[in-house]
């Protein structure tokens, strides 16, 4: 991908060069790089696993739809053919890009009254632009792996002799099965087309304001579960703070949002994806197929997510907090 400036320059018509590609970040599914040239600048994402063009036809009606009622976001751009994804050729790597809006910010702080704020509106302004959603939610969102999933994938890391074999074998033990215990299907009404990745990584702070960034994951879910998920992410996680979370569903009700958080159930969104990012994660660490630099990462982010799961104790303090604001 380095060298591949030019070439991805060309199949979007910017302009002649010469251009430098520079790596910016990595998540789990694809890495940004930074296209520079002769007085512009350029986002590539680089999808490191393949590409649901469905998916990314949804991101685009989303973003668009989004950004009528205020939701600011980088554009995603078409080639000069017209299409949402470039396929390099096999030399440069056969990547999948996708190009935007380079956007020049600093990371949102989640603990800033005003930020807590504007997620509040944004995520309001998302579920009021993907309300009629058709379609249900995938099973990353309404399931997780069962005892027997567990315990095969745990053999399988022990045989590969990861060094969080053990502490992988004693989340399975104790609390897999317990946030498992609330994860369950959604009822289809309360299912809009959302973002379902409000992270604070994910947005960026410039000149403008906040730009909601990587839009990857757009889809139907259950706007309850997605603000449960958001208010837990954005108020400070297992240490919570009461203030901030009240502050975010405030906006959100005062910007016409309408879910409500009804208890430890509302929040099946949260443990289903966390469970399922430690299982695919595990699964990509003892897995051949992938590059080594990919197993790696991988191997990091399950040792990461093992220490920051969340507490159905804490979550259910959070919703008592919450009860004020219905």
């Amino acid at each position: 991908m380095r060298n591949s400036g030019g070439l991805i320059a060309d199949t979007y018509g910017l302009g002649s060069g010469p251009w430098t590609m520079a790596p910016v970040t990595r998540g789990a599914l694809g890495r940004i790089w930074k296209l520079s040239g002769p007085g512009s600048a350029w986002a590539v994402k680089e999808l490191l696993f393949g590409c649901d063009e469905r998916q990314v036809d949804r991101e685009f009606e989303l973003r668009n739809a989004a950004g009528q009622l205020g939701v600011s976001a980088p554009r995603l751009l078409p080639t000069r053919a017209g299409a949402r994804v470039a396929r390099l050729p096999a030399a440069p790597g056969g990547s999948c890009v996708k190009l935007y809006d380079w956007v020049d910010g600093t990371r949102a702080d989640p603990s800033d009254p005003e930020i807590q704020r504007w997620c509040g509106r944004t995520l309001a302004f998302l579920h009021r632009a993907g309300e009629g959603a058709d379609g249900s939610p995938d099973a990353w969102y309404e399931e997780c792996p069962g005892e027997a999933d567990w315990a095969r994938l745990r053999e399988r890391v022990r045989r590969a002799g990861l060094p969080w074999s053990d502490a992988l074998g004693r989340f399975a033990a104790t609390s897999a099965p317990e946030l498992a215990r609330h994860v369950t299907p959604s009822a289809p009404g309360d299912v809009v087309t959302s973002h379902l990745d409000m992270q604070p990584q994910n947005v960026l702070v410039g000149p403008d304001g906040p730009v909601l960034l990587d839009w990857d994951n757009a889809g139907p879910l259950s706007a309850e579960r997605e603000l449960a998920r958001a208010v837990y992410v954005w108020s400070g996680g297992n240490a919570f703070r009461a203030g901030s979370a009240r502050r975010l569903v405030r906006a959100y009700l005062d910007s016409g949002g309408r879910a409500v958080v009804k208890g430890l159930d509302s929040f099946s969104v949260l443990f289903a994806t966390a469970l399922n990012y430690v299982r695919v994660q595990a699964e990509c660490a003892i897995d051949p197929a992938v590059t080594a630099e990919q197993r790696e990462f991988a191997s990091g982010q399950v040792v990461e997510s093992l220490r920051s799961l969340p507490d159905p104790a804490a979550v259910a303090r959070l919703t008592e907090a919450l009860e004020a604001e219905w």
